[in-house]
């Protein structure tokens, strides 16, 4: 009986540490960057924890201007959504700069003024 409850015990102990070192809480572990190519951002969205901030690199010499709002049938769209960080930032090419924090979850938008369609969606929870 006692060598049954030390081998569980044990098991237990194993899983747990696996499950630590894996990551294995089911916490979000995306990425808070985010790329950006000559003319468009790598990838079209990202999801953030609430009270985080977004790193947007230029990996190549592109100029960018990012602004809160989206393209909308080629058409540019600023906008001002409730809780989001102002966002109005110029990148003159390889380089980065942070975004946010955004403290308020939410689905938010972010493009490049420059470049038509270049939209990026922030999903913050």
């Amino acid at each position: 009986m006692m060598k049954k409850l030390l081998v569980a015990f044990i098991l237990f102990v194993l899983v747990t540490v696996l499950l630590v070192a894996c990551g294995g809480s089911g916490g979000d572990s995306g990425s808070n960057e985010v790329h950006m190519g000559e003319t468009t951002f790598v990838q079209s969205s990202v999801t953030l924890k609430k009270g985080n901030s977004l790193n947007l690199i230029d990996d190549t010499g592109s100029v960018h201007i990012i602004q809160n709002g989206s393209w909308v049938n080629g058409t540019p769209r600023p906008t001002t959504e409730p809780g989001a960080p102002t966002v109005n930032q110029q990148f003159n090419g390889n380089d980065s700069h942070m975004m946010g924090p955004f403290n308020t979850a939410g689905t938010y938008h972010l493009f490049c003024i420059i470049h038509p369609n270049m939209n990026l969606t922030v999903i913050v929870r």
